[in-house]
């Protein structure tokens, strides 16, 4: 039997080589690139762009570039569990809420939030200083504080949960920065545990209640996910051997143009 992809199947796969790449980069589900991509070049409704994102992710599709964090010391297993196990309870809360009520109030406030955040990585007040620090080099690789409580990651992943299902995207956006400015990880330790923490099927809820909807193309899903698997992988290498301060910075520029595509559509 012969096989063959049309034009827009192609495209899907290699959708999800770059998403793939930004999600191993970044440490990111990958929702936040696949959706506005969804919607903006291939016409897909929300709902159905919401879908496929999520059911793209639900299976451990960035495995690789979990191993390759993993190799370097910057995964922190347990905590990665416990913000797994808040995000599958997040997510079926937040797809409900996206098939039955206007997020577009929270949609705001999350391009707030993502403002913050990345206008204060790149720190810009400091460009202007006369007397600038020392760029300081990689700090140690195993940076995870661990004076936080389970609950506090439970809590985490639940808020994240609730935003991926609703808004389509993984759940990283949210869980890199957080761990950052609040759990004071270092930015690579972030984004692998990100990575870690998503790697199981928390999406599941939420993609049953899109799919129960109508809103599913499991053909389109399958071939992002396909693409994901090899991106996740390079995106990972590259993340790990770039310095830190430089990886701030590129990740600062990435949340500024989310925020602002955000702030285009919604404000």
């Amino acid at each position: 039997m012969h096989i063959s992809l049309d034009t827009v199947e192609i495209g899907m796969l290699v959708l999800g080589l770059i998403t793939g790449i930004l999600s191993g980069f970044f440490g990111i589900g990958g929702g936040v690139v696949l959706v506005p991509v969804l919607l903006a070049i291939f016409g897909l409704p929300i709902l159905d762009a919401n879908a496929i994102s999520l059911a793209a992710m639900l299976l451990p599709v960035s495995i690789l570039g979990v191993i390759a964090f993993y190799k370097a010391g910057y995964i922190d297993i347990k905590n990665a569990l416990w913000i797994s196990l808040g995000l599958m309870g997040g997510s079926y809360f937040g797809a409900f809420f996206a098939v039955n009520i206007n997020g577009a109030l929270l949609t705001k406030l999350y391009a707030v939030f993502l403002l913050y955040i990345s206008l204060d990585y790149l720190d810009i007040p400091s460009y202007f200083r006369k007397n600038k620090k020392a760029k300081q080099n990689d700090a140690p690789a195993d940076m995870t504080p661990k004076d936080k409580s389970a609950w506090a990651f439970i809590l985490l992943g639940l808020l994240s949960g609730v935003l991926a299902g609703m808004f389509g995207k993984g759940g990283g956006i949210v869980i890199v920065p957080a761990l950052v400015k609040i759990f004071r990880y270092h930015p690579k330790a972030a984004a692998a545990t990100s990575l870690a923490a998503l790697q199981l099927p928390v999406g599941l809820p939420s993609v049953i209640v899109y799919a129960n909807s109508g809103h599913l193309n499991y053909l389109y899903a399958g071939l992002i996910a396909i693409g994901i698997v090899f991106g996740a992988f390079f995106g990972s290498i590259v993340a790990v051997k770039l310095p830190t301060t430089i990886f701030k910075k590129v990740f600062a520029v990435f949340l500024l143009l989310v925020a602002f595509d955000i702030v285009y559509k919604y404000l």
